[in-house]
């Protein structure tokens, strides 16, 4: 009834809103004013030698301010988010690889679990971050090792104010969600001061159409005569989550600037039933809840041929699973009882240096100290007492490199790259990558790329130590993969501008490890699979001046992307040589077009994945797959320009098409569902 009567009142104001619009002058933005052409050129950054990256735009990760890091990644970006639902685990499958291939970094900082080597993109609001780009396969070895599918790099931004500034937005959507975002900042020529907050909850109660389960209709003599699924709700899945971020910038106006970013999260999530579970959801609490704690001091020095920079950091993570039951008596029991505390430190210099217009040299050395308590505090030893089962252990790991980057030629610019990392006691060979890229054409700016490298991966904390099951024996997997591909940008000043790439990529990965189950009953993980993942990566993005006040955008990804086993069966029953991995499409898509006029936009985003196989073996029985699908959003908004503030009203439809899928098996999603957002910008005299 409250949203309801929200609604209604934003509909009932709507037409009063447009009339005090018009009673104001308009100010220039709107007005439009001719300024004197200029002309800007731009060079290829050395930075970016060969390099195979997709970088997001702030239009992009502002678009919806609901979403988290996981809806960005799935509608504008050719990788496989796999998600357990709505507010939920979210992972991502890069070029056929597992999560825990794929490195996450915010700030400079890496943010994968030590534990579990995968980062959650369901925590990571988009409002939090102000530039986000992918480092797809080999360019990864430029940031970071491990990234045998690639890297994913978050940050934040000063805020570039001057004097006071506030943003409120008020979020409701379906299934009793709300949603609150909140900016205080303040700016001069020195400071910036920036403070964020986001609170989302929800009771998630969506409905859905439960393809597991069957009913039967009966005539009077008891004959089945029809069958039908239910409609059934999402139970126990409410979730409520803060997000606070602080930063703090100061630039000295002579070539130093320091920053002190500190972000804390308190998340208290339920974990819902599956489409399998038949019990009543009063009878049990399965629920999961975290408080973690992210910083980063950074200090940068510009001088006109060389910069260099340090930062300093801090992890804290909490983490608890309980897992209760009904014992039959109204008594709810503790079946699993997990903590985990984990304190990770984090300090990283590097630098560089120019010499003229052809040569850069680049130095980095980081390192991440882990501190890790896993336990289980509900174990039952035979005396009757309490066991604490789990690991207490630390691992620092420390990685460095350097690289020369080279323009022998204005079109030809060659880069090396040698990086070493330390993972415990135990030190990786050299990883070497190579870069190259040539300007074919200045005509349509057609250039070619590049690149080949050598990665290695260490085994997870958890795939050492974990009780029971951990195996401390395990090997370090390693890979060669190989990069190629073609770019262009064409356009015309104030029509159009149209780019795209075309990408090949190939890997080889050696030793995978993979959990799997033992005869005593529990899984342990081993290095058994090889790897071949191989593919092409499709992107272009067009943007079009209709008219003075008419503009069209529109971008799209495709990626083919086989991912197989190679490695020798491991038993004679072992079916799982030469199919595709589990949970990776072969297929997926995406495309995204922006019609904006005047102070209207509308906006629609569409993605689609191929089926998965959920078993190894790739069998197609009811449950060994799951059918493709596809996922259409649409939103509209309208701004308006006060004297005293500006005001943006949003209608958002997700899954328009009310489509019926899975992301994970036995995993409800939701169906067809509405938001509207008002965001309002005060503007300070």
């Amino acid at each position: 009834m409250k949203k309801l009567l929200i609604i209604l009142t934003i509909l009932l104001l709507l037409p009063t809103l447009l009339v005090a619009q018009d009673e104001i002058p308009r100010d220039w933005a709107q007005r439009g004013i001719k300024i004197q052409e200029v002309s800007v050129y731009g060079q290829r950054p050395m930075k970016e030698i060969g390099t195979q990256q997709t970088k997001f735009d702030t239009l992009v990760l502002k678009e919806n301010i609901a979403l988290s890091m996981a809806d960005v990644l799935t509608f504008n970006s050719s990788i496989f988010v796999k998600s357990y639902g709505r507010a939920t685990l979210s992972t991502v499958s890069f070029r056929g690889t597992s999560p825990s291939h794929t490195q996450v970094s915010w700030n400079g900082m890496k943010i994968n679990n030590p534990m579990l080597g995968m980062t959650d993109f369901s925590m990571i609001p988009s409002y939090f971050i102000d530039d986000a780009s992918l480092l797809h396969g080999t360019s990864s070895v430029n940031e970071t090792g491990g990234g045998l599918g690639g890297a994913v790099k978050l940050s934040t931004k000063p805020a570039q104010s001057q004097g006071f500034g506030l943003q409120y937005i008020q979020g409701i959507g379906s299934f009793k969600t709300f949603d609150e975002f909140l900016r205080l900042t303040y700016g001069n020529n020195h400071w910036q001061v920036s403070t964020r907050a986001v609170y989302s909850s929800s009771p998630n109660d969506y409905k859905f159409r439960n393809h597991d389960k069957k009913i039967n209709v009966y005539d009077e003599d008891m004959n089945i005569i029809d069958q039908y699924y239910p409609i059934e709700r999402n139970r126990s899945g409410s979730y409520k989550d803060l997000h606070i971020l602080q930063e703090l910038y100061y630039n000295t106006g002579n070539g130093d600037r320091f920053g002190l970013n500190a972000w804390y999260i308190n998340s208290n999530r339920e974990l819902a039933m599956l489409t399998v579970d038949h019990g009543d959801d009063t009878d049990f609490d399965n629920r999961q809840k975290e408080k973690t704690f992210r910083g980063v001091m950074s200090w940068d020095h510009l001088r006109e041929s060389w910069k260099m920079g340090a930062k300093a950091g801090y992890i804290y993570t909490w983490m608890a699973y309980d897992y209760k039951r009904d014992v039959g008596n109204g008594i709810m029991a503790h079946m699993t009882r997990s903590r985990s505390r984990i304190n990770t430190f984090y300090g990283q210099i590097d630098g560089e240096y120019y010499i003229g217009r052809k040569w850069l040299f680049t130095a980095n050395l980081s390192l991440h100290q882990h501190i890790v308590e896993s336990e289980d505090k509900n174990i039952i030893r035979q005396d009757g007492g309490k066991a604490i089962v789990g690991y207490r252990k630390g691992r620092p790991e420390l990685s460095g490199s350097v690289s020369a980057k080279w323009l022998p030629v204005d079109r030809i610019g060659v880069s090396i790259v040698l990086r070493e990392e330390m993972c415990g006691r135990e030190w990786s060979p050299i990883i070497p990558a190579l870069f190259i890229d040539g300007e074919i054409s200045k005509r349509g700016n057609v250039v070619a790329k590049a690149s080949v490298s050598r990665n290695y991966r260490f085994p997870t904390l958890n795939d050492l130590y974990f009780l029971p099951g951990g195996n401390p024996d395990l090997k370090k997997e390693s890979g060669w993969t190989y990069d190629a591909g073609l770019s262009f940008a064409i356009g015309q000043e104030d029509l159009y501008s149209l780019s795209g790439s075309a990408n090949w990529f190939e890997s080889f990965i050696k030793d995978w490890i993979i959990w799997l189950p033992t005869p005593k009953g529990f899984f342990s993980p081993e290095n058994i699979k090889d790897v071949h993942a191989y593919g092409v990566e499709l992107k272009s993005d067009l943007n079009v001046a209709l008219s003075k006040e008419w503009q069209l955008g529109l971008n799209g990804t495709f990626s083919w992307t086989p991912s197989i086993n190679v490695g020798e069966p491991r038993t004679p029953a072992d079916k799982s040589v030469g199919k595709q991995l589990p949970y990776v499409p072969l297929l997926s898509s995406t495309v995204t077009g922006r019609l904006a006029w005047r102070s209207w936009s509308f906006l629609y985003k569409w993605c689609y994945y191929s089926e998965r196989y959920t078993m190894s073996s790739n069998d197609n029985t009811l449950t060994g797959k799951l059918p493709p699908y596809f996922m259409s959003n649409i939103s509209l908004e309208k701004d308006f320009a006060f004297k005293w503030a500006d005001l943006n009203i949003k209608g958002t439809i997700n899954n328009l098409f009310n489509e019926e899928y899975l992301s994970v098996l036995s995993r409800p999603m939701p169906g067809i569902n509405f938001e509207i957002f008002i965001a309002i910008t005060p503007k300070w005299r």
